[in-house]
């Protein structure tokens, strides 16, 4: 059985929920990434991405320079740990529809990595088709902040 541990990405840049919506998007173009972990210290609190500073940000007409991350950044995150099998963390992609899992501690919910299907794609010994097929199919909008 193959883990998360031996596919995930351990070297995963976070922001801070303070930091400006902005640098959150400078931080993605730097990086080539569509999302971040937001944490808190170590603590991971949320993830902000493209798509939340777009539709939540943007499109509400919010100034990128006085929006903090945390006032965008989606809080209900899915994560996994590195010690679950691979197929599980898969199949619950596939299930909510998501691209990307941050990784975090068990005991105390820091952030110590991320798996998305680029790592299942290239790491992942068994079939990822499935879960893409999946995750790709089309979704309700996303209509969880106020604008």
């Amino acid at each position: 059985m193959q883990t998360i541990q031996e596919v995930m990405t351990i070297d995963v840049r976070s922001i801070s929920p303070e930091e400006s919506v902005r640098r959150a998007a400078q931080l993605m173009d730097e990086l080539n990434v569509g999302a971040l972990p937001v944490c808190d210290g170590p603590k991971l609190v949320g993830m902000i991405t493209d798509r939340d500073i777009t539709v939540r940000s943007t499109a509400a007409g919010q100034a990128p320079e006085s929006t903090r991350v945390g006032d965008v950044m989606s809080t209900d995150v899915r994560t996994c740990y590195s010690t679950q099998a691979v197929d599980e963390v898969l199949g619950q992609m596939g299930d909510v529809q998501i691209r990307r899992v941050p990784v975090v501690d068990q005991a105390s919910h820091t952030l110590v990595g991320i798996v998305s299907l680029g790592d299942f794609a290239t790491r992942h010994a068994g079939p990822t088709d499935e879960a893409l097929e999946e995750i790709s199919l089309p979704s309700e909008a996303d209509r969880s902040r106020a604008h």
